[in-house]
C-alpha cells in the first residue's frame, strides 16, 4: 500500500486547521480529520492525499466508452480509478469504489505508480491514459504526476470527470491534460442538491468553460437523462444553449440513457424518445453535435456532417466500424471541416 502523499494545493488557517483547495467545497480539518470525500486527511498541520497511486479498477477501454466522440476516435486508453468523491449522486452506477470510506480505503485496491501506469498503458498499446471511474478531482497529486510522466511517452491524457474541481487545481493539469469529458448534470440548483449533494453547480460550469477556452482542452459533455429529475424540455434547452454560448457549436453534447441504480433504483430507464427529445432540442438551439448514449445501434451514435447530412463515423458497441473523412478530416460530400482531434481507428469486431 503507498504511503501518504502530502497535497499540493492547501492552505493554513488559525488553530491548527487547513482548508483543501482541490475541490470546491474547500473542506477545512482539523487534525485527524478527513474531508467529504474520503481521501484527503489533516496531519500536523497538513493535507494528506490517502489514495496517492491506490487503484481500484483499471482496465483498456475504447475511448468512445468515457465518451468521447471526437477524440482519437477509434483508439483504447488505460483506464485508472481509486477511491471517493467530491459528489454523492444518489443513482452513482461506481457507488461501492465513490461512496467507500477512508477506514476500508486503506485495505482494498492495490498499489500502481505512476511510472508503472505509464509502462502498462505502452505494453497493453494504449494511446492514452484516462482516470475516472471515480471522481479524478481528488485523485490531483497522483494524475498529475502520471499525466506528465504520459505526456514525456507521447500518451494522450484524458479526466471523466463532474467537473467539481477549482482553478487553481485545473491551472496545474493544464498543461498535461489533453481531454476534459465533464458532465452537466442537470439545471436548477435544486436538481445538483438534491441528486449531487452540492449547492452550487457554478464551478462545474466555470471548469468546463476553463478547460476549454483558457486551457484549450479538447471538451465533450455529457448529461445523464433520468426521469422526473432532469428529462424536461427547460433542462433539455438550458444545457444545450448553455453549451454552445460558452464552449461553441462543435462540441459534442451525450445525452444518455439512465439505468436504474442504488437510492433511485424505483425508476424507470430513460425512454429513447426522451433522448432523441432532448437531441432534438440540442440541435434546434444550435449544438452540431449530439449524440445518445447507452442505447447501442441507435443512428444517433454516429457521427454525421452538420451541412450536408453524410455519414462520417459509423459506431457499434464503442468500437468505430467505419471512417468517410478525408485526411484533413473534412466531410468526403461538402468539404466541411470536422472538430476531430487526432487520427482514426477503425475496428471489424471487439479486440478485448
Amino acid at each position: 500500500m503507498p504511503e501518504l502523499k502530502k497535497a499540493r494545493l492547501y492552505e493554513k488557517l488559525k488553530d491548527n486547521t487547513v482548508r483543501c483547495l482541490v475541490c470546491p467545497r474547500g473542506c477545512v480539518l482539523k487534525e485527524g480529520q478527513v474531508g467529504f470525500c474520503g481521501s484527503r486527511i489533516c496531519q500536523e498541520g497538513a493535507i494528506y492525499s490517502l489514495i496517492y497511486g491506490l487503484v481500484s479498477s483499471i482496465a483498456v477501454d475504447p475511448i468512445e466508452k468515457k465518451p468521447l466522440f471526437h477524440f482519437y476516435p477509434g483508439s483504447t486508453c488505460l483506464s485508472l480509478g481509486s477511491f471517493g468523491c467530491n459528489f454523492r449522486c444518489i443513482h452513482c452506477q461506481n457507488w461501492s469504489i465513490s461512496h467507500q470510506t477512508v477506514g476500508r480505503k486503506v485495505t482494498e485496491g492495490q498499489y500502481i505508480s505512476p511510472q508503472e501506469s505509464v509502462a502498462i498503458a505502452k505494453e497493453k498499446g494504449a494511446r492514452g491514459i484516462s482516470w475516472t471511474y471515480n471522481e479524478p478531482t481528488i485523485w490531483h497529486e497522483y494524475a498529475l504526476d502520471s499525466a506528465i510522466l504520459a505526456k514525456k511517452e507521447g500518451l494522450y491524457t484524458v479526466y471523466v470527470t463532474n467537473g467539481y474541481i477549482t482553478a487553481q487545481a485545473l491551472e496545474e493539469l493544464s498543461e498535461y491534460l489533453d481531454a476534459y469529458r465533464v458532465d452537466l448534470k442537470g439545471w436548477s440548483k435544486d436538481f445538483w442538491k438534491k441528486v449531487c449533494q452540492i449547492d452550487d453547480p457554478a464551478p462545474v460550469f466555470q471548469s468546463a468553460s476553463l478547460a476549454k477556452n483558457k486551457w484549450k482542452m479538447h471538451v465533450e459533455v455529457v448529461t445523464n437523462v433520468i426521469p422526473t429529475f432532469n428529462d424536461d424540455e427547460e433542462t433539455f434547452r438550458n444545457i444545450g444553449l448553455w453549451i454552445k454560448e460558452n464552449l461553441g457549436e462543435d462540441t459534442p453534447w451525450h445525452v444518455t440513457r439512465f439505468v436504474p441504480h442504488l437510492q433511485l433504483s424505483y425508476l424507470y430507464p430513460t425512454p429513447v424518445s426522451k433522448l432523441e427529445e432532448a437531441r432534438r432540442i440540442g440541435l434546434d438551439v444550435g449544438l452540431k453535435y449530439v449524440y445518445l448514449g447507452n442505447v447501442p445501434g441507435h443512428p444517433a451514435e454516429n457521427t454525421y456532417c452538420p451541412s450536408c447530412g453524410q455519414l462520417l463515423i459509423e459506431r457499434s458497441a464503442f468500437w468505430v466500424t467505419k471512417s468517410t473523412l478525408t485526411l484533413e478530416k473534412s466531410c468526403p460530400k461538402c468539404g466541411r471541416k470536422i472538430n476531430i482531434v487526432g487520427s482514426i481507428e477503425t475496428h471489424k469486431g471487439f479486440l478485448f
